[in-house]
């Protein structure tokens, strides 16, 4: 990605020599707006630069997890949570909370065992009809989070996220305690029990639908890296400062 950026600066530096008059400022600037890139005589440059950005998908990132479960709360705070704070519009993020649960049906309804209780089992339930009743991931991840980031057990973490964050927490425990609850969590388990390779522990990850140890390590270790080296498009600002942090504490 670098190296096309370096290739397309050359490129209106070169152009640079030809611009017009009215082009007074640095060409890292020319395609900010239509506006300069016309003054500066690079419009169908820039077109094209952006045309070929838009193109760019975005990185695919699962975690499955369970409510309760500690290792997935520390996850969460240390390394979700900031990340799709500072690049989330690089990212379609799927949330699956289940885990290690079990399930059985019972007539026309599933019910779930889960591996810290039955809270947990609550929480689950509650995430997962959060993500369906709002909708969209870029807020309801932050009410997912703040869940994550709790102390207090789901049944009252919820009600305090939702108020947080401006959520109708009614229509949350409506889907909660109906059947189109007991149905969606049905389908996290369903997601979970599809995984290749079969997950073994729990936070687990995939990257773009794929599972290795050496992307769940990563993605522990340094998560922003990881979705930042795999986004193929122009990389956002945050990903260019964790790289000067690394470089600085490479050269202390």
């Amino acid at each position: 990605m670098e190296s096309r950026l370096v290739v397309v600066l050359f490129t209106l530096c070169w152009i640079s020599t030809q611009s017009s008059p009215e082009c007074d400022i640095p060409p890292r600037f020319w395609c900010t707006s239509p506006d300069v890139a016309r003054a500066c005589q690079v419009t169908r440059q820039c077109d094209a630069w952006s045309q070929r950005e838009t193109r760019a998908e975005k990185v695919n990132f699962a975690l499955y997890y369970e409510t309760l479960c500690p290792d997935c709360k520390e996850f969460t705070a240390g390394q979700l949570s900031p990340v799709f704070s500072k690049i989330g519009d690089i990212m379609n993020l799927d949330l699956v909370p289940y885990g290690n649960a079990r399930q059985k049906q019972v007539g026309d309804k599933w019910e779930f065992t889960c591996q810290h209780g039955p809270m947990e089992c609550l929480g689950n339930l509650i995430q997962t009809c959060a993500i369906h009743v709002i909708g969209n991931m870029s807020r309801a991840y932050p009410f997912v989070g703040c869940m994550e980031g709790s102390e207090q057990m789901p049944n009252i973490s919820g009600l305090q996220c939702a108020k947080r964050f401006g959520i109708d927490y009614k229509a949350i425990l409506n889907c909660v305690d109906g059947p189109l609850g007991n149905k969606l969590e049905h389908e996290m388990a369903v997601k979970t029990g599809k995984l290749d390779p079969p997950h073994t522990f729990v936070p687990w990850v995939t990257l773009n639908s794929v599972h290795t140890d050496e992307i769940q390590l990563e993605a522990e270790a340094n998560l922003l890296k990881l979705i930042c080296d795999t986004y193929k498009g122009t990389k956002p600002d945050a990903c260019f400062q964790e790289s000067a942090v690394h470089k600085s504490l490479n050269v202390i």
